[in-house]
């Protein structure tokens, strides 16, 4: 497995478990029949760092449907290279710290992980096109 997917699938998983902090919050919070509930899907929680943690699973998933398509192209088509193999490390500790940040309420600091993760979607587009 190259270095490459390895950060791709952490970050896949990063994402897909991202959701369970505020899902727990929302039967603590509301209770589990309340919460089981909600044919409409439309529950929304009152706690602050909840919703800015669904925010950030948001975010991460918008942001991970633009980066995974690139890992697997550069798969695809071989290139693996330093620039490839140091974007997904960024990435992943991005949106890491991204979603922290903005569960924490850190304004300054979320905005600068984000665009770490914006960064290395750029250092892979370089690397496929180059």
């Amino acid at each position: 497995m190259t270095i490459e997917l390895y950060w791709l699938i952490l970050s896949v998983l990063f994402t897909s478990i991202l959701w369970i902090p505020y899902i727990l919050n929302r039967l603590i919070e509301q209770g589990i029949m309340k919460a089981l509930w909600d044919p409409d899907g439309e529950m929304m929680t009152e706690v602050p760092w909840a919703k800015r943690l669904m925010s950030a699973h948001v975010n991460s998933v918008e942001n991970l449907v633009v980066f995974a398509p690139l890992v697997i192209i550069a798969h695809i088509l071989g290139i693996s290279n330093e620039l490839t193999e140091q974007a997904v490390v960024i990435y992943f500790f991005s949106r890491l710290f991204h979603a922290v940040l903005f569960t924490l309420r850190v304004p300054v600091l979320r905005i600068l992980s984000f665009l770490g993760g914006f960064y290395a979607q750029v250092l892979m587009i370089i690397s496929l096109l180059s």
